[in-house]
């Protein structure tokens, strides 16, 4: 009984070395802070607008990119622009439109 703990323990410490490993490598391959600016073009109602911006927000949060979101008007309707006005409202989400009465 003692052999078979014995082997799940180097086991489990052989896997977390290669966790630890992997993670080191991963950290040396990721590009260094270089902020950009990712504009996504809004038209119509704003159909995919929202997950594409919170795909956005999930890639900053986990670290894969730096970065500020900004939604363009490239001609929203009522129900979009207050979409984009709403996910806008999101740290680090700019909304920039020319014409903000439609709303």
């Amino acid at each position: 009984m003692t052999d078979v703990l014995q082997f799940l323990a180097v086991l489990l410490a052989a896997f977390g070395l290669v966790c630890l490993g992997w993670l080191a490598v991963g950290a040396l391959l990721l590009p260094g802070v270089c902020p950009a600016r990712m504009v996504v073009d809004a038209k119509g109602s704003g159909d995919g607008l929202e997950q594409t911006v919170k795909a956005l927000l999930w890639l900053r949060r986990t670290g894969l990119w730096w970065g500020d979101v900004v939604i363009e008007d490239c001609g929203l309707n009522r129900e979009g622009a207050a979409l984009a006005q709403a996910l806008g409202a999101q740290n680090g989400v700019e909304f920039s439109s020319d014409d903000y009465d439609r709303i």
